[in-house]
């Protein structure tokens, strides 16, 4: 019996031990891909000491073709005594057409001293034409003292072109001063239409006070078929009092017809007291509001 109880707990703290076993592999064995992963991405702080050689072939690989990704874009990162001599040549082909692509488009950096003199003149050329672009467009970067006599004419005709369309156009930038008579007749009319087209609609700026006499009487007609609409859809922006008699009684009619046909239905609201006797009795006991009682 004495010999069953020991085998029982040797059995006992051996599984114990065997447990304990698996659950530090299983914890190790997270640690390890976790480190591995952080490795591989670049993220973080790598253990290399805890890597396979495999693992660690692999690893410095990916670090190899992330510092040549660094290096291609000028980071600080860059470690130029890990590359290749292919991998540094190309890096230098690289950067060599970046900086030339980059004097060409007239972006930063550009470091002019690097280009050949017949880089240097193609560039020159690509900058007075970005400046021409530039004036003709009406840029802020535009250098007007940069600018040929023949493209100092072109850019004056193009900024009297936006002018003219600036001031058809009623924006703030306008400046009338620089219109010909033709031109200034040209944006009165253009303004008016607009007005008179905002006026009818009922949307944007409407000056009543612009308007000739046959457009203020199209205008006013309109608003007053536009007040009419509101006030039969019920809209808050109806003006009652600018209906005729007329308008009013149909309207009248109309709402009381509405008000029966709700307490006829039960659907609606219903007001009862706008109903004639001959109504209310109509109308069936179902529909009928069930008297309030007293609770208490």
């Amino acid at each position: 019996m004495l010999m069953n109880v020991k085998l029982l707990r040797s059995l006992t703290v051996l599984a114990c031990l065997s447990l304990s076993h698996a659950v530090v592999t299983f914890a190790q064995s997270g640690d390890h891909s976790q480190n591995l992963a952080i490795c591989m991405n670049g993220l973080g702080s790598c253990d290399h000491s805890t890597l396979s050689a495999p693992e660690a072939a692999k690893v410095a690989a990916g670090e190899h073709q992330r510092n040549i990704a660094d290096c291609r874009r000028g980071s600080e990162s860059c470690d130029h005594s890990t590359l290749t001599p292919a991998e540094a040549g190309a890096l230098a082909v690289a950067r060599y057409q970046q900086n030339l692509s980059n004097c060409m488009q007239g972006w930063e950096p550009c470091d002019t001293s690097k280009l050949t003199k017949s880089e240097f003149r193609e560039v020159a050329l690509a900058e007075r034409r970005h400046n021409r672009d530039n004036c003709m467009n009406g840029w802020s970067s535009c250098d007007h003292s940069k600018l040929t006599e023949m493209e100092a004419k072109d850019v004056k005709l193009s900024e009297h072109r936006r002018n003219f369309d600036d001031c058809s156009g009623a924006l703030e930038s306008c400046d009338p001063s620089t219109l010909t008579p033709r031109e200034a007749r040209a944006v009165a009319a253009s303004v008016g239409e607009r007005n008179a087209t905002n006026c009818m609609e009922g949307w944007g700026r409407c000056d009543h006070a612009a308007l000739s006499a046959a457009e203020a009487r199209r205008v006013a007609m309109a608003e007053h078929q536009r007040n009419l609409s509101n006030c039969k859809s019920g809209l808050e922006s109806c003006d009652y009092s600018q209906l005729t008699v007329l308008e009013s009684k149909i309207l009248a009619r109309a709402e009381q017809q509405r008000n029966y046909q709700a307490c006829v239905k039960g659907s609606g609201y219903c007001d009862r007291s706008l109903l004639t006797p001959a109504e209310v009795r109509s109308i069936p006991l179902e529909h009928t509001p069930a008297p309030v009682t007293d609770d208490k």
